[in-house]
């Protein structure tokens, strides 16, 4: 039994969605940016480099879901992610413009940040902060 359920589910469901969507863009970039009419970059590395690492923080999700308290440490890297690509999002969004198939993911990295940074708080090691305010 896994001592922190909805935590473990909430770091898999991010492991499944950014390794699916790494490997959506890895083998059918082209296919997607078509599909959504988007001009696609000058050079398809542009696409497939951003893609792998989205697959090599679906693993990391993956093992933050396995052991939350010992893989804890990884959090804050999974919450800087998902912010900077929403945040991103949402400036180009507000200001000049973006197109809107990347609006989606954007929504779903802030709910996944929040979520995140929910996760890290509950993974506090409580005695040792109850200890060090003990000592202020």
């Amino acid at each position: 039994m896994k001592k922190h359920p909805v935590i473990s589910s909430v770091f898999f469901l991010s492991g499944l969605y950014d390794s699916v969507l790494g490997a959506a863009f890895l083998v059918a970039g082209d296919k997607l940016f078509t599909r959504y009419d988007v001009v696609p970059p000058n050079h398809w590395g542009y696409v497939q480099f951003p893609a792998m690492l989205l697959l090599i923080f679906g693993a990391m999700f993956f093992a933050v879901a396995e052991n939350p308290q010992r893989n804890r440490n990884l959090i804050p890297y999974g919450i800087l992610l998902k912010v900077a690509y929403a945040a991103t999002v949402f400036w180009y969004w507000a200001g000049p413009g973006i197109p809107d198939m990347w609006k989606p993911f954007a929504v779903i990295d802030a709910v996944f940040a929040v979520a995140f940074v929910w996760s890290w708080l509950e993974l506090r090691d409580r005695r040792g902060a109850a200890m060090t305010a003990a000592s202020a």
